[in-house]
């Protein structure tokens, strides 16, 4: 078993692995910016180094961050999601250098991160993917082609994209002309690289993705799937397991490519496959992710496999735990991102002073965050500050919890997105469990909520001021 992990993250995921670690009896290093000198991670583990005053280069430091995990005697790094999880440079310069990476292969890293190879790996593999370019596009003419062909509206992408960046719809030429240039400086100043290819655009699918496990011994499972259709330009914001939009015949269909999908490119440790699906009932691969995801949780809710301790203990070489046979799911599990942003005006990020926060509580709620009354919540970051995961044996008993938790939290200081995900909530559609990509284009006067205070939240606000002025 590994003896010491280095956490190459921040924030709330740093947090996360900081306890699996705990609980398996490894120590725990994390780094920190300036900005982040008063983070719960840096409390948290059992070793803490400031790696710099640049709030987010110093995160993506590749030689520096090798240098420090062997310095300070790691015998494996976890890199968590985001900055440097899917980078198959800091995979190979851990390798390089005797370290572990918890994660694939740096081969099976870059490859999967390269949209165009990924899909020509699917393909191979018998994997339905959407119809589109052969590689990357050359030129705004070669585009035009394409889609001509394939018919219009496209998506252009960046090939080495994800997090929703590098993404663009278009419904005609003119658009596709206006946002080639576009994509492409998007692209090159996110990710490096100037590659873009073309797809054709499923038209408000359903977003569903399956979480994987891979040992190096031949065993691959699926932990069957989640739905994460509920998003905004691309950007999750709530997240299911399993989804309550399909039926059993499609859940192990989805789940068995999963499978043969992870297997086709050699894949090891925890990943996931995500597929869009049609109103025909067709799914589509749409791309790997080579980390652990944010929605990670609702997955071992529904399960009860903890995810990242499975992660390091594929990475130390042993063999998953369990068969495909002995993976049971249980009830329904709903993940909330709650944003530092304030919904009612455009989402605009809302950093600062948490003045006061209360954590919810109550059966079959969990919350993962690195924030605590008087954090001030640095602005150089993803606005996302805590999780808030909800489970029950029912799909309306978890809405219904859902309710109840959300309403329980109370964090002051800052706006968030709490109040919109609770109109959610009550949207016919959503409470039966039909819903798609474009659930939130297509509602915007969920914004419409009010900001008057709940009687029971000013009670609250007005007993602590009592008591903070008279002892109590």
């Amino acid at each position: 078993m590994l003896r010491k992990i280095f956490i190459a993250n921040r924030g709330e995921i740093a947090v996360r692995i900081i306890r699996a670690c705990a609980e398996m009896g490894i120590r725990s290093v994390a780094i920190y910016s300036e900005a982040d000198r008063f983070a719960l991670h840096v409390k948290k583990a059992d070793e803490s180094y400031c790696i710099g005053s640049e709030p987010m280069s110093c995160y993506l430091n590749i030689h520096a961050l090798v240098d420090l995990a062997l310095a300070t005697g790691c015998d494996a790094v976890h890199p968590g999601y985001g900055f440097l999880s899917e980078n198959a440079q800091f995979a190979r310069a851990c390798k390089e250098r005797g370290l572990i990476f918890i994660g694939p292969e740096p081969e099976v890293i870059h490859r999967m991160g390269d949209k165009t190879e990924a899909r020509q790996a699917m393909i191979a593999a018998g994997i339905p993917v959407t119809p589109g370019s052969d590689g990357n596009l050359h030129s705004v003419n070669e585009a035009l082609q394409v889609a001509e062909k394939i018919g219009y509206p496209v998506m252009l992408k960046a090939t080495s994209g994800g997090g929703g960046r590098g993404i663009r719809r278009c419904d005609n030429a003119e658009e596709l002309t206006r946002n080639y240039d576009r994509v492409i400086s998007e692209a090159t100043k996110a990710f490096g690289s100037a590659d873009v290819f073309l797809e054709k655009c499923i038209v408000n699918p359903k977003h569903i993705e399956v979480q994987v496990l891979a040992d190096h011994h031949g065993s691959v499972i699926h932990l069957y799937e989640r739905d994460c259709s509920i998003q905004r330009r691309n950007q999750k914001l709530i997240e299911i397991a399993p989804s309550p939009q399909l039926d059993e015949a499609q859940r192990q269909y989805i789940g068995g490519l999963a499978v043969i999908a992870a297997k086709s490119v050699g894949y090891t440790n925890a990943g996931t496959v995500e597929f869009l699906l049609d109103d025909s009932g067709r799914f589509y691969f749409m791309e790997m992710n080579t980390r652990v995801q944010v929605e990670h949780t609702i997955t071992e809710t529904i399960t009860g496999v903890d995810i990242v301790e499975e992660q390091i203990r594929i990475a130390a070489g042993l063999p998953l735990r369990f068969r495909q046979d002995e993976i049971v799911r249980r009830g329904y599990a709903i993940q909330f991102r709650v944003n530092a942003e304030d919904p009612k005006n455009n989402f605009l990020p809302s950093f600062g002073r948490i003045s006061r926060y209360y954590a919810p509580g109550g059966p079959g709620v969990r919350t993962d965050t690195a924030i605590y009354t008087g954090y001030e919540i640095p602005p150089f970051y993803d606005s996302m500050v805590a999780k808030v995961i909800v489970s029950a044996l029912t799909w309306e008993d978890a809405i219904k919890r859902g309710q109840r938790t959300l309403r329980d939290m109370g964090l002051f200081g800052i706006k968030t997105t709490i109040p919109y995900y609770l109109k959610i909530l009550k949207h016919p559609q959503f409470r039966i469990g039909k819903f798609n990509t474009g659930f939130v284009e297509q509602n915007p006067n969920l914004v419409n909520y009010s900001d008057k205070p709940r009687p029971e939240v000013l009670a609250s606000v007005i007993a602590a001021v009592v008591a903070s002025h008279t002892g109590l």
